[in-house]
């Protein structure tokens, strides 16, 4: 198995610099994580540059709720992503989708490509659509995204391991997959060994 990539998920400057000292690859860098993560301020975004030595991925998420945004908040999205891209980040997390519980592949396509050359992550947003194989085969290709972070569809990793290990077997897969939902030390390599997934995220990663 390759090397285990873990991204922690964190809110404040204190969780990063902690998490990066417990052995974190990487941080997904949010704002209120009692709404499952909106896009973190200007200031701690600047400040995390300038105090962690991993890469950050900044989510772009004006809301809490659902994933069906309306055009005011696209322009919202990519005025942070403007933002995100000359702020020193590794990349930017966001996720879409239609009405029908589809991916929004026109707005995904607009954000990512909007986004390069940074790294672009389709967060959970892909859990709540109603076939998480054919999200993914639908995200596989769009061009300028990196990973989708997925729990397969399910509550927990461990119970969506079954459908992440036919992700991470994807015929002709383009992107990574980051494999979170209550993913911890002590369930880490485990749940990797089971899905081939060698990348990881969660709040209590390290």
């Amino acid at each position: 198995m390759n090397t285990l990539i873990f991204e922690a998920c964190v809110e404040t400057l204190e969780d990063a610099i902690a998490a990066e000292k417990r052995g974190a690859n990487r941080i997904e860098l949010c704002s209120a994580l009692d709404q499952d993560g909106l896009t973190p301020s200007a200031e701690l975004t600047k400040q995390c540059v300038e105090n962690l030595s991993i890469p950050i991925m900044a989510m772009v998420r004006p809301r809490g709720g659902n994933f069906i945004y309306s055009d005011e908040e696209i322009r919202e999205m990519e005025a942070e992503i403007e933002f995100f891209k000359k702020s020193g980040v590794a990349g930017v997390v966001f996720g879409l989708l239609t009405e029908a519980g589809e991916i929004d592949v026109k707005n995904t396509s607009r954000l990512a490509e909007l986004a390069f050359p940074l790294d672009v992550t389709f967060h959970k947003a892909i859990d709540y659509s109603n076939h998480v194989q054919e999200a993914f085969q639908q995200l596989n290709a769009i061009d300028g995204i990196t990973r989708v972070l997925t729990s397969g569809g399910k509550d927990t990793a461990w119970n969506g391991r079954d459908v992440l290990k036919q992700m991470q077997d994807f015929p002709n897969r383009r992107i990574k997959l980051i494999v979170a939902g209550k993913v911890l030390p002590d369930n880490r390599e485990q749940i990797a060994a089971y899905t081939g997934a060698d990348e990881l995220h969660g709040k209590r990663i390290v």
